[in-house]
């Protein structure tokens, strides 16, 4: 199983970045344009535990996907955790922390992934996925310091 860790600070107050980011609709904002990335159900303007988020996105070649995931554990307004149900992944865990810094907010992502399909799944992660996925952070990075200015890389 891969786990991949990302690190941002943000200059805004906790309420801020929390708002932002416990919206729903702002994910299509921080994903890459090329993934063409749409929510399909109806959501509220707020997430709750217990949620099932449904997209359709195209990853990898422009091939399009089913992708559903619920928000599963929710400590407002610090951490939240979003857990692959349907989609390319065996396992998908995602876990958002936020807490207050003499700077701002750091923001930190923890994501655990694994691929189906034993030893060809690891073989086609460290080929194709994790590159893919860092490329995917690394936008979110850009995209989020763009919306936050002045917002601070941290790797």
């Amino acid at each position: 199983m891969q786990h991949l860790e990302f690190i941002q600070i943000l200059p805004v107050n906790l309420k801020v970045a929390w708002d932002f980011f416990s919206n729903p609709s702002n994910l299509k904002e921080i994903t890459p344009p090329y993934m063409n990335f749409r929510i399909i159900n109806d959501l509220p303007e707020v997430f709750y535990e217990g949620m099932f988020i449904e997209y359709r996105v195209a990853p990898l070649a422009g091939i399009s996907m089913e992708w559903i995931t619920e928000i599963t554990h929710i400590r407002a307004p610090y951490f939240f955790i979003d857990e692959q149900r349907i989609g390319p992944y065996a396992i998908w865990h995602h876990e958002h922390h936020f807490e207050e810094t003499p700077g701002g907010i750091k923001m930190t992502d923890k994501l655990y992934y694994s691929l189906p399909f034993g030893f060809p799944g690891k073989f086609i992660d460290k080929l194709i996925v994790k590159n893919k996925v860092m490329d995917i952070f690394r936008y979110r990075n850009q995209k989020i310091a763009s919306l936050f200015v002045n917002s601070t890389k941290i790797y």
